[in-house]
């Protein structure tokens, strides 16, 4: 892993795929969506407008993280 790529993981989630394709952030997640069987869902919130609202909410939470984490993961 290059520095520049451990940097950028560390600000969004990324997915390398078989093809050699590197996804990041809301359309990365979307990838493990449709991998665990929500293949129609990921599908329509990949097509615009709805992956720009996947991207926007994908980059709330993860500049929020500790308030989410607090909010969901309480106990």
């Amino acid at each position: 892993m290059t520095p520049k790529l451990a940097a950028a993981c560390a600000d969004a989630f990324h997915v390398v795929c078989a093809d050699g394709r590197l996804l990041r952030a809301g359309r990365a997640a979307l990838y493990v969506l449709a991998g665990l069987g929500w293949r129609r869902t990921a599908a329509v919130l990949s097509l615009p407008p709805l992956i720009w609202l996947v991207e926007v909410g994908y980059r709330v939470v993860a500049d929020h993280r500790p308030f989410f984490s607090r909010l969901l993961f309480r106990g």
